[in-house]
């Protein structure tokens, strides 16, 4: 295969990769395997079929799962699965794993699947490619696939953008998402906001502006193009925040932020937002310490 096919082949998702015969271990149908072979596809028994250790999904919603399940009674199994052959009668799943587990509910004994030959590595990488191409993924699935390529695949971004046939930005903008606070992610992942809205945010540099932002989505029902427009307010003003003191007017803060601190007995923070504005915060663990610190002002 030329490298051009495979780019061509790698945009369309890695099943079109694939489908390649030279690739392929094509058998026939015999008492000792249970393969029937089918060109470059192979009919396997279900039974003869382990999990994939390495297999990126996390989670599996039940009403798309029972939806495939119902097609696959329907119609059988349109897309075959991938695995790779680890002893005579025994085989390791690559790809495929909700198409599986599918079959398993709809009382199939055998799927249709391409057997490969691929070392733990190449199986991970594989998997992984191919999981990022689902539909059915949110962002920060596809991000931590994206990010476990680099890392466990010793990938550069310019390498994953190659495999996953995506270009260079849009691989960035997905590993940034990362970078978000927890529970942004977690709206992500529960389709609360977009990826519109979660690039937006992105480029907010302040964690507490990111989620000040946030926030206002939810309450307000942003659009992406007024999340994008919130984004760039708070941007302007974090940039000014920065910009706005001294190195002597960030001394004299820390100085008065240590008096308060040994005054209360916590530690205290003092903000700066710009033009005079800004503000204290006095932490408390406890109803007592909040009465102390109450205590300490009125001493």
């Amino acid at each position: 295969m030329s490298d051009n096919t495979k780019k061509r082949a790698l945009g369309r998702g890695l099943s079109a990769l694939l489908e390649s015969e030279s690739d392929s271990i094509a058998t026939t149908r015999s008492a000792n395997t249970g393969i029937q072979s089918t060109g470059g596809m192979s009919q396997i028994l279900i039974s003869q079929i382990e999990a994939n250790p390495f297999q990126p999904r996390s989670r599996f919603e039940e009403i798309p799962l029972k939806e495939l399940t119902d097609s696959i009674r329907q119609h059988g199994v349109i897309q075959p699965i991938t695995v790779r052959r680890i002893s005579k009668d025994k085989y390791q799943l690559i790809s495929g794993e909700r198409r599986l587990k599918a079959s398993e509910l709809a009382g199939l004994a055998e799927i249709p699947a391409y057997v490969r030959v691929a070392n733990d590595q190449s199986m991970l990488e594989m998997a992984l490619i191919e999981n990022t191409h689902r539909e059915d993924l949110d962002a920060i699935e596809i991000a931590i696939g994206y990010q476990r390529l680099i890392e466990e695949c010793n990938m550069t971004q310019e390498d994953l953008s190659g495999k996953v046939g995506k270009d260079r930005s849009s691989v960035t903008n997905f590993l940034r998402l990362l970078k978000l606070p927890p529970v942004i992610q977690l709206a992500i992942r529960e389709r609360k906001i977009t990826m519109g809205h979660a690039k937006a945010l992105i480029n907010i540099n302040n964690p507490a502006s990111q989620l000040s932002v946030f926030d206002k989505i939810l309450d307000e029902s942003l659009s992406v193009r007024e999340t994008e427009e919130k984004a760039k307010g708070a941007k302007k003003s974090s940039s000014k925040s920065k910009f706005a003191l001294t190195g002597s007017e960030k001394q004299e803060d820390r100085k008065l932020e240590g008096e308060l601190s040994s005054r209360l007995s916590v530690k205290v923070k003092l903000a700066r937002a710009g033009a005079g504005k800004g503000k204290i915060v006095i932490p408390f663990k406890s109803e007592e310490e909040l009465r102390n610190i109450i205590n300490a002002f009125h001493a």
